[in-house]
């Protein structure tokens, strides 16, 4: 029964060591930081007196590629997650540059299938919530908004003197 006292003695012992180390540590980064602090090490860093980004927001453990992607503007980067995402903000703009309906269906078809296709990987990442378009309702809204541009093209053509700034018409004398 000694043997058992000892073994129990030395764990308490080996757990009040880690302790006081540990204690020590946080004393030590305590001390540190203050140290820092009065020297004005911390003055000028990125952030300071601003509040802090996403606080209280849920964790996203893929933040920093994200930010990333965000900050240096990069496009075709990253998992499919985040690309699909940006492209489906853009695609609007992107199906009004085009002037025919069959390379908007092509367009909607293709994006369509790379999003089933993403969410049938199973290799990890972000989960894919970017959703599919209905290509019947996206063709209308294309045909929508470009009716809707040819419009207001054709009414600047028929009043151009409605669209004229004060300053840029000429005095007669």
């Amino acid at each position: 029964m000694e043997h058992d006292r000892d073994d129990d003695h030395d764990v308490d012992s080996d757990v009040a060591a880690a302790r006081r180390s540990i204690e020590q540590r946080a004393k030590f980064v305590e001390v540190s930081i203050q140290q820092s602090i009065r020297k004005g090490d911390f003055d000028d860093l990125p952030g300071a007196g601003k509040p802090i980004e996403d606080l209280g927001e849920v964790h996203d453990p893929d933040w920093w590629i994200r930010r990333k992607i965000q900050r240096e503007n990069l496009t075709g980067l990253g998992p499919a997650a985040f690309t699909l995402r940006t492209e489906d903000a853009a695609m609007d703009d992107r199906l009004d540059a085009m002037t025919s309906e069959r390379e908007v269906r092509e367009t909607l078809d293709d994006f369509n299938r790379r999003v089933i296709e993403a969410r049938r990987q199973l290799l990890g990442g972000p989960p894919v919530v970017t959703p599919v378009r209905d290509v019947d309702a996206e063709v209308e809204r294309w045909r929508a908004r470009r009716q809707a541009r040819r419009s207001d093209s054709e009414q600047r053509e028929e009043h151009p003197a409605k669209l004229r700034w004060r300053g840029e018409r000429r005095r007669t004398r």
